[in-house]
C-alpha cells in the first residue's frame, strides 16, 4: 500500500529559518488569570511536540474580556516560568481596530506591534502577522511599517491571515521581505483554500499554511448536517484503523496536502492538546483522501 508523505517533526515557517513544529497551539480561548495553568498547557504543547503558539491582540473580547488580555495572560505565563519562552515560537496577530474595523497604516501596525510585545513581555516576536486585511491601505505603506520593525529586532518574520491569494501576490510585491505565512480557515469542511489557489500559491512562495478552525467549527467533532456526517464517516474509517481519534484524522486530513498546513489547535484541555499529535501517526492513501474530499464536496470528482 503506497501511503503519502508524512509531515516532518519539525518544518522550516516558509523562508524565515525558524523550525516549527507540524501543529500549532492556539490562543483564541485562553482567558482568565490562572498562570500555572496555562505553564500546564504550555508545558503540554511542548511534550506533544507543538512549539509554535498562535496568539493575537484581539483575543480577548470575544471571552468578554479586555482588548489583549489573551496576550497579557501568556506573557504572564512565560514570565512565572524561566526558560520557557526560549523553547516556544511565538505567532501573533494585530491590524483589528475595535469598531474601526481594519487598520493597517502604518502608525497604526508600529502601535500594534509595540503593544503586543508590552503585552507579551518578550522584546522580539518569531512571526507577526496581519490578522484581516485593510483595503484602505496602499501595500507600500505597510511593507514600511513592517520593514522597520523587522530592523529594529521587534519582529522576526512576517506573515499575513486571512488575505486573499491577489491580495498576498500585491502585497508582496512591495515588501523587501518575504511573506513567510498564511493564515486561512481551512478543514474537511472548508475547502476554499485548496480549491481557490491560495495552498497553490502558498507552494509556489514557500509560505508556511497555518490553518485555523480544522475542525470546521466544532462540526467535525459533533456533526450534525448531512454533509458533516458524511466526512465524520470518512475520517473515523481511518480514525480507526490507525488507533486515533476523529480529531486528530480531521488534523492529518489538511497536513496530508503538499502545502503542509499547520492545524492551530484551539483547545484549552492538555489532554486534548496532547492528543493532537497523534495526527502524526495517521497515513493517507490518495484513495482515502479523496473519499474524504467527496463527502466534503457532496459531490463525485470530475
Amino acid at each position: 500500500m503506497t501511503y503519502l508523505p508524512s509531515p516532518e517533526a519539525l518544518r522550516p515557517l516558509g523562508k524565515s529559518g525558524i523550525m516549527v513544529s507540524p501543529l500549532a497551539w492556539g490562543n483564541w480561548r485562553l482567558c482568565g488569570d490562572d498562570v500555572p495553568a496555562v505553564v500546564k498547557l504550555l508545558h503540554a504543547a511542548l511534550d506533544a511536540g507543538i512549539n509554535l503558539i498562535d496568539t493575537a491582540d484581539i483575543y480577548g473580547p470575544d471571552n468578554n474580556e479586555a482588548f489583549g488580555a489573551s496576550e497579557s495572560l501568556l506573557g504572564r505565563a512565560l514570565a512565572s516560568e524561566p526558560g520557557l519562552r526560549e523553547k516556544l515560537v511565538i505567532a501573533t496577530k494585530g491590524g483589528i481596530s475595535m469598531g474601526v474595523p481594519y487598520d493597517s497604516s502604518a502608525g497604526y501596525l508600529t502601535s500594534a506591534i509595540d503593544a503586543s510585545l508590552t503585552r507579551l513581555g518578550t522584546d522580539t516576536v518569531e512571526l507577526w502577522q496581519i490578522h484581516r486585511p485593510d483595503i484602505l491601505t496602499h501595500p507600500s505603506e505597510i511593507a514600511k511599517a513592517i520593514d522597520e520593525a523587522h530592523k529594529a529586532g521587534k519582529i522576526r518574520s512576517f506573515g499575513v491571515s486571512n488575505f486573499t491569494a491577489a491580495q498576498i501576490a500585491t502585497l508582496q510585491q512591495f515588501m523587501t521581505l518575504p511573506i513567510v505565512s498564511t493564515q486561512p480557515e481551512l478543514s474537511a469542511l472548508k475547502l476554499a483554500p485548496i480549491e481557490n489557489g491560495e495552498l497553490d500559491q502558498a507552494i509556489a512562495m514557500d509560505m508556511a499554511v497555518m490553518a485555523w478552525s480544522p475542525l470546521g467549527g466544532g462540526r467535525i467533532a459533533a456533526p450534525k448536517d448531512e454533509r458533516a456526517l458524511a466526512v465524520a464517516a470518512e475520517l473515523d474509517a481511518v480514525a480507526e484503523e490507525f488507533g486515533v481519534s476523529r480529531t486528530a484524522a480531521a488534523y492529518s486530513w489538511i497536513m496530508a496536502h503538499p502545502a503542509r498546513a499547520i492545524p492551530i489547535v484551539g483547545s484549552q484541555k492538555a489532554e486534548r492538546i496532547a492528543e493532537s499529535a497523534d495526527a502524526l501517526k495517521v497515513r493517507w492513501t490518495r484513495a482515502r483522501w479523496y473519499a474524504v474530499l467527496v463527502a466534503a464536496k457532496g459531490e463525485p470528482l470530475p
